[in-house]
């Protein structure tokens, strides 16, 4: 499984905290060309109108909805046609799914039995409501991650060159000045070269990589760099400080129909893998329903998500025999949370993974959030359109019902949903690491560009609204490229030499 598998996951672990049992938490990230979107659910959510209205509040012109949404619809070949949320002429497929299993269409029938609203586009004039999500799937089916959506078409350019099993060890700078970046090309024995730049660096990491890479580099709170023998090129308080992610429990539930997906030898497993190898275009994830909700009515924008998904599953696939019999699984995560982690230096060595502080219910808002959510969700499981289905919830399990114990619960089984942001977030007070422009405040020809800069989370997945910030990215630097006389380049200094 992608999620845990060693070549193409960074596999990280958090720091034992507190208020979530003292015990670590495994936190994968994508480590591929395509990033996480190379190892995600594949679903395509954008977040709220006032995130990014939230966000130009802060301090970051240009980054208000009304200003974001064209780029959305840039980026997007939607299946459904352009309209005017959505466009159809970019080259990241959006898709409906073809295969639905009967538990997810109970599961959306009981939402509107429920009560809550049916929603069939989370990305158009609301994002409230339940339904089923699109993915970023190929019309035939496969995958449409950012490499095969945005480079594969241009692998053959002249002026692009992609390096793999490399590692990018620190930036280079001359004074304040990115000049380039110091890669190693057999792990940490192997050599090192470096590759300068005549314009400038661009750093797309991610949310952990790319604060570690600036605090290996120099750029990052002074006292931690000094602590760790890395020379100070700028003191940047905000480096790694801000980290967000939506905490998610899931109710686990078993399934008496058996229809849902097993790896267990039946025939209902034999009929799904022969839809798969037969049926075209067979699309399809897990996690194929949902939607955003409130948890409480005076919540002014949904706080919560549902993902629901057909399969007996535990945490990040784990447990290896959990699938063998037939049930499924209602994510729960907070989109609004006010707790923040961080990420500091392990040591001045690269290749030792950073610390990473996930920061989860240090506030009672998000706690107070997710036991309404389960609530809500054991609510919509119990609706006359499950009844066909639920074989009795095995996780919390009917003997957590109070509040304190629903608290105690979460604490004990909260988990990432993979949805990381905010480590080097845009805007103008003292802790931003970024300006409106992604440029990287107090050093020159550096600018972040990925869903670290996220000065506050979206409610939402997180890979469409990241390929948003990328988009942005590009026409700034294309603006500023023609904006300009010739640049010239940077030189390589004496104790550099070109790979």
């Amino acid at each position: 499984m992608l999620m845990n598998s060693r070549t193409y996951n960074w596999g990280y672990r958090t720091e034992p905290e507190a208020p979530t049992g003292n015990r670590p938490r495994f936190w994968p990230r994508g480590r591929a060309l395509g990033g996480s979107s190379s190892v995600n659910a594949m679903i395509y959510t954008r977040g709220h109108p006032q995130d990014f209205d939230h966000w130009a509040a802060r301090g970051n012109p240009g980054w208000d909805y009304q200003s974001v949404l064209p780029v959305f619809r840039q980026s997007q070949r939607q299946q459904r046609g352009a309209d005017a949320w959505h466009g159809d002429a970019g080259t990241m497929d959006v898709v409906d799914t073809t295969h639905r299993f009967p538990v997810s269409q109970a599961f959306v029938k009981a939402c509107g039995e429920a009560g809550l609203p049916l929603n069939d586009d989370f990305n158009g004039a609301q994002q409230e409501g339940c339904g089923f999500f699109q993915v970023t799937q190929t019309p035939q089916g496969g995958r449409a991650n950012s490499a095969r959506s945005f480079l594969d078409d241009v692998m053959s350019r002249p002026n692009l060159t992609v390096l793999t099993n490399v590692r990018v060890t620190r930036i280079c700078f001359d004074g304040k000045v990115a000049t380039g970046v110091e890669i190693s090309r057999d792990g940490a024995s192997g050599r090192r070269d470096i590759l300068s730049a005549r314009r400038e660096v661009i750093l797309s990491a991610g949310v952990i990589n790319s604060p570690h890479l600036l605090k290996l580099s120099g750029v990052g709170p002074a006292e931690e760099l000094r602590a760790h023998g890395i020379p100070v090129v700028h003191d940047l308080p905000g480096v790694g400080e801000n980290l967000q992610d939506h905490p998610d429990v899931i109710i686990r539930c078993l399934d008496k129909s058996g229809t849902s997906m097993t790896v267990a030898p039946k025939l209902s497993t034999v009929a799904f893998l022969a839809r798969m190898l037969f049926q075209k275009p067979f699309i399809f994830t897990p996690t194929d329903c949902g939607g955003f909700v409130r948890s409480h009515p005076d919540e002014p924008i949904p706080d919560l998500q549902l993902q629901f998904a057909a399969v007996r599953m535990q945490p990040h696939g784990q447990g290896l025999f959990t699938p063998m019999r037939s049930g499924f699984v209602l994510h729960i995560c907070h989109l609004r949370p006010e707790s923040r982690g961080r990420v500091t230096l392990r040591s001045a060595d690269p290749f030792a993974a950073p610390v990473i502080h996930a920061g989860y219910l240090t506030r009672d808002k998000e706690l107070d959030a997710l036991v309404r959510g389960i609530r809500l969700g054991r609510q919509i499981l119990a609706q006359p359109a499950m009844q066909a289905f639920h074989g009795g919830e095995e996780s919390p399990g009917p003997q957590v019902q109070s509040d304190e114990a629903l608290r105690q619960w979460i604490r004990d089984h909260v988990e990432t949903v993979y949805h990381t942001a905010g480590t080097c977030p845009m805007g103008n007070d003292a802790m931003a690491v970024v300006d409106a422009g992604l440029k990287v405040h107090g050093v020159e020809r550096l600018r972040v560009i990925d869903s670290s800069v996220m000065p506050t989370i979206t409610g939402s997945n997180i890979h469409a609204p990241t390929v948003m910030i990328a988009e942005k990215g590009a026409e700034a630097i294309l603006s500023a490229r023609q904006g300009a006389a010739t640049v010239g380049p940077i030189h390589p200094g004496a104790d550099e030499k070109k790979p």
